[in-house]
């Protein structure tokens, strides 16, 4: 059974950085793309990174060049590294597959950005 846990959320000001981290068991992490969702209150869901099983890296305008996504297939584990955070950004942050499986989505971790 697949598990996504998502974590390094927390509570940040404007300009600053965090890190999450995404351990998966149960998928051949290693031959998946994978992805990083965010939904902010009141809006739908939103991908914010991809990253394919080669590496290649893919970002919608409002968080490239501020957002990194990387992955350790040693580890199972995708990373998001955001910096120069923005209010905007506030939301709960979510990792699946690139596209997402349905019954994938796990509990996510919390970004919260103060202005």
């Amino acid at each position: 059974q697949a598990q996504l846990v998502e974590s390094g959320g927390g509570l940040v000001q404007a300009g600053g950085s965090l890190r999450l981290s995404c351990a998966t068991s149960g998928i051949i992490f290693r031959f998946r793309a994978m992805g990083w969702y965010r939904q902010a209150p009141g809006k739908q869901r939103e991908l914010v990174a991809t990253i394919t099983s080669g590496g290649t890296t893919n970002y919608p305008d409002s968080v490239k060049g501020r957002f990194t996504i990387s992955r350790d297939n040693a580890k199972n584990t995708v990373y998001l590294q955001m910096n120069s955070l923005k209010p905007e950004d506030t939301a709960v942050y979510y990792c699946n597959l690139a596209p997402a499986n349905t019954y994938y989505w796990g509990q996510g971790t919390q970004v919260t950005v103060s202005s």
